[in-house]
């Protein structure tokens, strides 16, 4: 009888031997062989993965990660999740494909989503399907307002990631990213964002003052804009926790002058800082939310655009997108919010969210920590040279090189990649957090020990 020897459980991180290993070593000299340049992930985090389940992966040379990167914020619930999977599995076999006609799985989608705002804000909300990605609602949330509104500028923020289309580039404020890109969409002006702690270099004043300085001044240089599009949480650009009074500001100066307000919850929707949607935190109503990446829960690309019903002025066909019809996404997303409802996932997500900011608070007490910061499951460990203040781009590189030898995936962002990130997902136990702190910890000690050369 043959015994077959089965992978252990993904219960704990656990790598040894070099990484990248030798199968992951052959995946990846495939991949710099065949994909394109632009390819990003491997470049910082050199494995190839064969499987996941909840918070943890494991690659092809059978390591085993705590994958606190969880494709980018998609993973709400985490890798295969089991009902999840149930729910996928039944809609394959009955319909994968819908464009925009009316389906029992869309509607049902539809359904959910409404349910989860306030119900004054769902009473006056129309939805719009777009394309698979973020940047496709973003681009979808322009055309509304610029249709809707009949004028042409945008005005978003310093510091602001909405995508790396051609528009939606323009709306970001990575110079980096522009600038190999001539002649971007014209019509875009950026405001100081005001967070809670700015970045360095970066004036703390009010972007919100600014702004209607700007917008009320006959000779302020700016026409009355279609739209201002802000994050509540600058994830990209940093992990910056907009402030209230800013967030509240924007919203008035915007409603005053009968702009649109475009709220991009791409990465802070669906649960991640702690209620639904990020706005809910602000007191504010936004006229446009953008929703995509954990819409699905287990991956699935689906996006839409959620928008007050005065704003649909648009035509037929006005803005489609072959795949804005993908049934097995709208399936699994009515289970991920029955899920989140049963298993209470927001409230988990909250007491992880403190957990966190008390395991690394004390971080900052580290010369190059410059700041913990962030909201819900959506943290950032900023790390600046303590002589000159500037970004610590080299020491947060072998941070994430340390965590990640250690069992533990994290992503870097904001300037110069010097914010170590971390995305897991909403549903980790605090067993998983414990451990994962534990590793991140002992990651920034050992990254600025050696930058300090002690």
């Amino acid at each position: 009888m043959t015994t077959l020897l089965l992978p252990a459980p993904l219960t704990a991180p656990r790598v040894s031997g070099d990484l990248p290993g030798p199968r992951s070593t052959a995946l990846l000299a495939h991949q710099e062989r065949w994909e394109s340049s632009a390819r990003t992930y491997p470049r910082h985090l050199p494995i190839a993965l064969a499987e996941g389940s909840g918070s943890f992966v494991r690659d092809v040379d059978g390591n085993v990660f705590i994958d606190f990167l969880a494709g980018a914020g998609v993973l709400s619930l985490g890798h295969n999740h089991p009902e999840l999977v149930r729910a996928v599995r039944h809609q394959l076999g009955s319909l994968t494909h819908g464009l925009d006609f009316p389906t029992p799985a869309k509607d049902a989608f539809a359904q959910a989503q409404l349910s989860m705002l306030a119900p004054e804000l769902r009473k006056r909300t129309r939805l719009h399907f777009c394309g698979p990605t973020g940047a496709n609602a973003v681009e979808a949330a322009i055309k509304l307002c610029k249709i809707a509104t009949g004028r042409g500028d945008i005005i978003s923020f310093q510091g602001a990631f909405h995508g790396s289309t051609h528009a939606t580039m323009a709306l970001s404020g990575l110079v980096s990213q522009k600038a190999p890109v001539r002649d971007g969409m014209p019509g875009v002006h950026f405001f100081p964002y005001t967070a809670g702690d700015p970045a360095p270099g970066v004036r703390s004043g009010d972007g919100a003052d600014l702004l209607e300085q700007a917008l009320r001044d006959s000779n302020g240089g700016i026409s009355p804009p279609a739209a201002v599009i802000m994050e509540m949480v600058q994830g990209e650009g940093g992990n910056f926790v907009a402030r209230a009074d800013f967030v509240r500001k924007v919203r008035e100066v915007t409603r005053s002058l009968g702009i649109p307000l475009i709220v991009d919850e791409v990465q802070t929707g669906c649960g991640r800082t702690g209620t639904w949607f990020a706005f809910e935190q602000y007191g504010i109503e936004p006229d446009v939310i953008v929703a995509s990446k954990a819409l699905s829960g287990i991956g699935l690309p689906v996006a839409l655009i959620l928008y007050d019903t005065a704003l649909d002025t648009w035509a037929p066909g006005a803005h489609i997108g072959t795949f804005r019809g993908n049934q097995l996404a709208f399936a699994a997303g009515v289970e991920t919010i029955r899920i989140f409802r049963r298993d209470g996932v927001l409230g988990n997500v909250r007491r992880r969210g403190a957990q966190i900011a008390d395991r690394l608070g004390g971080l900052t007490r580290d010369p190059w920590v410059r700041q913990v910061r962030g909201r819900g499951l959506m943290w950032g460990i900023e790390l600046a040279d303590p002589r000159d203040g500037r970004p610590a781009t080299e020491v947060a590189a072998a941070v994430q090189h340390h965590a990640l030898r250690h069992g533990l995936i994290v992503e870097r962002g904001g300037r110069d990649d010097a914010v170590v990130r971390l995305l897991p997902p909403l549903n980790v136990t605090a067993e998983v957090v414990d451990m994962a702190c534990s590793i991140l910890v002992d990651a920034v000690r050992a990254g600025t020990d050696r930058s300090s050369g002690r």
